[in-house]
This record gives structure tokens, sequence and C-alpha cells, in this order.
């Protein structure tokens, strides 16, 4: 250990349903100096391009919080926050804000009717700033409409066989004749835009999105059978009028088709949300005086190596030699043995069984305990 002061980064993931991944790396920061009066800590919340991405990345980027006046998923007027980075360059957005799941009550889920209109009017204000570059996370949607609301909200014309424009939701894509894309919103083709996608399944079939998503959305599965026939159909119009073949495209089925919308509408690329949010926080370049850096997340589990937020601050810190430890709201029964590359050790802060009530609660004061017991730990190194 270093006789200087110890430089620790901590790039915690949000604690879902009780910390977010500021108010994370916060307890942290205040265990640490608990135990270590000289540390120097550098605070960097992250995300893997879920909930939390928003927030993280305007903290990161010293950006700030704005609201719109959008539709949600039944086109009821709501208001949603989106982001801008600190140079007012980038834009930064979550579907789920405009689109998600979690707007709607169990009752109202039908992704038959569900649109996307919301975040194609995100993507409209975004435009109205005058943004180089947008960033939008596609997870948590309650759509599967392939992105035709955004696209329609950005100019876009979906029409029948008589020419009439087609109603929303994505059971209606299967009367879909004729798309025109002659009004499309022209400052699309000139902005970069980066969307957070970690799936990989295709638009339509048995990994597709109807059948992979649809039942946790609300369908049923004739209604299933109804949404993928519909996506099949718009793939093939799309292919047919406008030479655009993304219906196999991994990705394209992510967020009800969304991936497949952007891909055809827009100049987008999709990359794993984790690789986009520390592309964009330099986690790379703000690690490289580090001793030690600490994530985290509220569980640690075997899906944690396959691209959430600790497995990626791992991946970079095992790059540069620096040793990387979690801290996290709980890990799953032998945690140890699913560590990802460059993760020496997990701690769980939970320090009895309580209910999310409780849990909630008690949080920030266990997850600053546990890391004042770390910081008790590397001072006895440090006086060896």
């Amino acid at each position: 250990m270093p006789t200087r002061p110890l430089t620790i980064v901590i790039a915690p993931n949000a604690f879902k349903g009780t910390l977010t991944a500021l108010q994370a790396a916060t307890c942290i920061e205040a265990g640490l100096k608990a135990g270590l009066p000289r540390v120097h800590t550098i605070k960097i919340p992250i995300a893997d391009g879920g909930d939390g991405t928003l927030h993280a990345l305007v903290h990161a980027t010293g950006g700030k919080l704005l609201k719109a006046r959008i539709h949600d998923p039944l086109g009821r007027p709501i208001t949603a926050t989106w982001g801008l980075s600190g140079d007012r360059t980038t834009a930064i957005l979550e579907m789920a804000t405009a689109s998600g799941l979690a707007l709607l009550k169990p009752a109202e889920r039908n992704p038959l009717i569900t649109r996307t209109d919301g975040t194609g009017e995100l993507l409209r204000h975004a435009l109205d700033r005058g943004v180089k570059k947008i960033l939008l996370g596609i997870g948590g949607s309650a759509t599967n409409d392939a992105g035709t609301g955004a696209a329609r909200a950005l100019g876009a014309r979906f029409l029948d066989n008589r020419n009439r424009d087609l109603p929303p939701g994505g059971g209606a894509l299967a009367g879909l004749h004729r798309i025109d894309l002659s009004h499309l919103d022209p400052r699309l083709a000139t902005t970069d835009i980066e969307v957070a996608c970690d799936v990989t399944n295709p638009l339509t079939g048995p990994r597709g999105a109807s059948r992979i998503y649809g039942p946790q959305k609300g369908a049923t599965p004739a209604m299933v059978r109804h949404l993928d026939a519909a996506l099949r159909n718009f793939a093939h119009i799309l292919r047919r009028d406008h030479h655009r073949n993304i219906d196999k495209i991994p990705g394209a089925g992510a967020a009800g088709g969304m991936g497949a919308g952007l891909l055809a509408f827009t100049p987008a690329r999709l990359r794993p949300g984790i690789n986009i949010v520390l592309d964009a926080v330099r986690l790379r370049d703000q690690l490289k005086h580090a001793d030690l850096v600490i994530t985290g997340e509220g569980r640690l589990d075997p899906q944690t190596a396959h691209g959430k937020a600790p497995a990626g601050v791992a991946r970079i810190a095992k790059s540069l030699g620096i040793p990387c430890i979690a801290l996290c709201g709980s890990l799953a029964p032998n945690a140890h043995q699913h560590l990802p590359p460059g993760l020496l050790a997990a701690f769980s802060a939970l320090e009895e069984p309580m209910d999310e009530f409780a849990l909630k609660k008690r949080s920030p004061a266990m997850l600053t305990t546990t890391a004042h017991q770390l910081a008790c730990l590397l001072s006895l190194q440090l006086t060896d």
C-alpha cells in the first residue's frame, strides 16, 4: 500500500429500489472517510443502460435535468425527465421515462395498443436543443410497435391499403401497407445516436420481441402470435419499399422492436449499455491514478458478469492493473464463484433478513458501515 493518501474511485451502479448510484457512492465515501480520514475519493456513479443511466450520466458530465411534456404509452399527457450534458452537446434519454412499463398499471398493459410516441417526442425535444449527439437507453419499455410511434412523432407516416394512417400500437402493423418517410425530421440524419441495447434478440421469430418480451408487457399467447405477425409484415414492407433489411440484426427486437425502428429510421448504433456509460463518464481516464476501485450493485449474482455495471468497471480496472472490489446490497449463494474478471472480492451490506420497507430505510446506514469496515482493514495495511 502507498504511504501517501489512498486514491479510491467509487463507481457503483444503483441499488435497485433502495439507492440511486449517486446515493450509493455517497454512502461508500462517508464510510471510507470515517475510517481513513486522509483518503482521496472520486465518485463516479454509473449504470448499464437501464434504470439510473440518465441520472448517472448527467451527474458524471456536470449536466442538468430537463422536463418535457410528452405522451405516455397510452397517449396520455405526462411530464418526463431527460438530460443535457455539461457541455450542452449531448442529450441523455431513457425510453422508460416516456414509454415505460412502470408508467402503466398492470391492468393497462396491452402491447397491441401501447405506443412509443413519447420517446419520439423526447428525441424531438433533444433535436430542438441543437445537440450533436443523443444517448438513448431503451430498457423497460411497455411497447411492441417497432418504434413506429417514435418515428410518427418525428414525421413518418404508416399507412394502410387505403392510404389511411394506421392507429397506434404494435397490433395495427398487421395492416401496414406503406411507409412514408418524406417528412421524417431531417436533423436525425446528421445527429450521432447511440442506443444502449443489452439484448441480441432479432425482431421476429422464436427469439423475437413479441415471443420473448411480449408476455411481460401483458400479451396473451394469442396476442403474441398477432404481434409477431405484425412485426413480420412491418419488416417486409420496410424491406420491399425502403431496402432496409433489419429483421435479423442482433438487437432489432430490443424494447418491442424499438431497436429495429431506430436502425431503420435513424443513423443509430446499438451498443452494450455499460460500454456507452463507461465511455461517457471517461472511466478509464479517471482510474489512471487510482489505488483502488470500489463498485457495487443491489445484488451480485451470476448475471453480473454478463454486461452489468460492476463487470464493466472491473474489466477496465483489470486492464489498468488496479484492484477492484464490490460492496453490494446482497450476494447470491456462492457468489465468489461468479465474480466477473477483475473483481477480486465482493461484500454484502445486508445485516439481517428484512422486508422491503426496512431495507429501503436501513440501506444507507448498512452500506456506510460496510464501507467503514473496509476502510478499517485498509488502515491496518497502511500501518503494517
